[in-house]
C-alpha cells in the first residue's frame, strides 16, 4: 500500500512515520509512506498556493490548480488507487470504509487547510470526500494518520497476531444483522494480576475468564459484547 500525502507542513508527518507498528510495517515494505509538499506544484515564486474567496469572507482557500498538478504526478496508472479529500462534508470515517480503502493499493490524501479547498477539488479532483467526525479541526493531516492506521492494521503482516484483526470492535459476525455487525463492539479484556486494589478496594477479574472452561468463556464474551 502506497499512502500519498498532498499537504502544506509535510514536516507533521515525521514522527508518526517513525513510531511502533507503522515504522515496521514500512520496514517490512507492508505499506509506504511520502508527504509531498503542495508548495512544490506553486507556480509562482512565492510558492502561493491559497488564494481569497470568490464572494468574499474570512480566510484563505487552497487553491485547486496546483492540487490537481499535485495529484497527476502523484497518481500512479499501473496500479489500483484512490483520491480522497478530508472535509468537514465528507461522508463519516469508520471501520467499514477502511476495509475497502484497504483493498487498494495507492491512497493519495489531500489535506486542507485554512477555510477550505476550491469545491472543484471535490467535484472533479477527489474520488471521495471523508470527515473522521462532525467537528472541525486545523486541517486534515491529522484525518490522514486515522486513516493510515485504521487501514494498515488490515493489511496482511501489519499486525503480528492476525486473531487482534479477527477478534475486534466493529467486526462482523455470523448470523448477525449487518447494521448490528457493523457496530458491534469487542468484549471487555482483563489480565494479570488476578486481584488488585483500586481506591481501597480489592477488584478480580471474573471468574469465568480464569475458569479454563474455554465454551463459558466464549458465551461470556459473546454476552459482554457490545452494539454501540
Amino acid at each position: 500500500m502506497k499512502f500519498e500525502i498532498i499537504t502544506i507542513f509535510p514536516n507533521l508527518f515525521e514522527s508518526f512515520e517513525k513510531e511502533a507498528l507503522i515504522s515496521r510495517a514500512q520496514l517490512k515494505k507492508i505499506i509506504s509512506i511520502k508527504a509531498h509538499d503542495l508548495r512544490k506544484w506553486s507556480k509562482d515564486k512565492h510558492r502561493t498556493v491559497d488564494e481569497k474567496p470568490y464572494g468574499g469572507g474570512a480566510g484563505m482557500v487552497l487553491m485547486a490548480d496546483p492540487i490537481s498538478r499535485a495529484v497527476k504526478s502523484i497518481k500512479s496508472k499501473s496500479i489500483k488507487g484512490r483520491v480522497i479529500l478530508f472535509s468537514a462534508k465528507g461522508k463519516t470515517f469508520n471501520q467499514q470504509t477502511a476495509r475497502r480503502l484497504s483493498k487498494y493499493d495507492q491512497l493519495i490524501m489531500i489535506c486542507g487547510r485554512y477555510e477550505g479547498v476550491d469545491e472543484r477539488v471535490a467535484k472533479y479532483i477527489a474520488d471521495e470526500e471523508i470527515s473522521i467526525g462532525d467537528y472541525v479541526l486545523f486541517g486534515g493531516e491529522v484525518p490522514a494518520m486515522v486513516v493510515m492506521e485504521a487501514v494498515t492494521r488490515l493489511l496482511p503482516g501489519a499486525v503480528g497476531k492476525q486473531k487482534s484483526i479477527e477478534d475486534e470492535s466493529f467486526k462482523k459476525l455470523k448470523g448477525v444483522e449487518k447494521d448490528m455487525a457493523t457496530n458491534f463492539l469487542e468484549y471487555p479484556h482483563y489480565t494479570r494480576p488476578e486481584i488488585i486494589e483500586i481506591n481501597g478496594k480489592k477488584r478480580r477479574v471474573p471468574k469465568v475468564l480464569i475458569s479454563g472452561d474455554h465454551k463459558k468463556i466464549e458465551e461470556w464474551r459473546q454476552k459482554k459484547s457490545k452494539s454501540n
